[in-house]
């Protein structure tokens, strides 16, 4: 518990009975939070609080994929508005530092931040102005703006396109098919996490990597990813629909190199549109870094609209 001179009070939740006062800022995510401390993909020691007289002023936590993993994005970061600056970012800068060498091992570099944001944050003033000052913060933390990214979603009523008949699909059920595939997907990609990968490993490694650590954790069926076949049974791409914890998703989506430039990824993205849609789904989430617009056109053409964008930070 740490006290600065500006009488706030720096600690960690003393357990979940503490959601409500942490709670007392908000964010888009705040609806998990009840969920994610029950399912172990959140701890209270990762939930970080700054108090003046009971008041949250600042706010922070950590977030993992499952119950006992580490910490691997910190997705909550907020401050309260009303404080002019300094003090807003002086307390969100306290407050970041403290938690972090609490939580975030003596050397480690601390891990990725990600923020959803409005889709037009830079036209009005008043989400520039909570925009900017959390990202002040964590500059002044160290960490650098890594991508900016759009967050997509398509939602019932939306017509799907209809089968071209161009192509055909199967299931996706050997797993080294599908590395082998992703493998070659990764070659010109325009991804920013893909390339950050590739620059300390080989294409297949950051692909198993993927399969893995993210396809594996998908509790949705397997025979929903789906591989794009010519109809002489040449592979073409393929698509993952699925669900995470929260929403339907278009998991990934890739085009083989040989066979791009022939609108491939229409018929893809259409198709897993298609799979998700026959189960009755509330929405279908999607995401795409803002400098892939060939992607974003894609998803546009589909149906998809921006709904948001998210903003990743990096430290080193």
């Amino acid at each position: 518990m740490t006290a600065t001179p500006h009488d706030v009070t720096v600690r960690p939740l003393a357990g979940p009975e503490e959601l409500g006062l942490f709670l007392g800022l908000s964010y888009v995510l705040d609806h998990e939070l009840a969920e994610d401390l029950e399912m172990g993909r959140r701890r209270p020691e990762w939930m970080w609080v700054a108090l003046r007289e009971g008041r949250v002023l600042a706010r922070l936590a950590w977030w993992t994929t499952t119950d006992g993993g580490s910490p691997l994005a910190l997705d909550f970061f907020d401050l309260d508005d009303t404080l002019d600056d300094p003090e807003r970012t002086d307390i969100g800068l306290l407050l970041l530092k403290t938690a972090t060498a609490e939580v975030v091992p003596a050397g480690a570099t601390p891990p990725e931040y990600g923020r959803f944001v409005p889709a037009g944050w830079r036209e009005d003033p008043a989400d520039t102005r909570v925009v900017e000052g959390r990202m002040n913060v964590l500059e002044r933390s160290g960490a650098r703006l890594f991508v900016e990214r759009l967050r997509l979603e398509w939602r019932p009523g939306t017509p799907v396109p209809e089968a071209t008949g161009r192509l055909r699909f199967r299931p996706a059920d050997d797993r080294e098919e599908l590395i082998g595939l992703m493998t070659l997907v990764l070659e010109g990609t325009l991804d920013a996490h893909s390339l950050q990968e590739l620059a300390t490993m080989t294409a297949r490694e950051s692909a198993t990597l993927m399969y893995e650590q993210e396809f594996l954790a998908y509790k949705s069926p397997h025979d929903w990813w789906t591989i794009a076949e010519t109809p002489d049974g040449t592979p073409v791409g393929f698509v993952i629909p699925a669900r995470n914890n929260y929403n339907p998703v278009i998991a990934y989506i890739g085009v083989l190199p040989a066979h791009r430039g022939h609108g491939y990824i229409d018929d893809l993205l259409a198709e897993g549109t298609r799979v998700l849609a026959a189960h009755d789904v509330p929405r279908i989430r999607a995401a795409t870094d803002l400098a892939n617009v060939p992607m974003a056109k894609a998803f546009a053409r589909a149906g998809y609209v921006n709904f948001e964008r998210a903003l990743n930070m990096v430290w080193g």
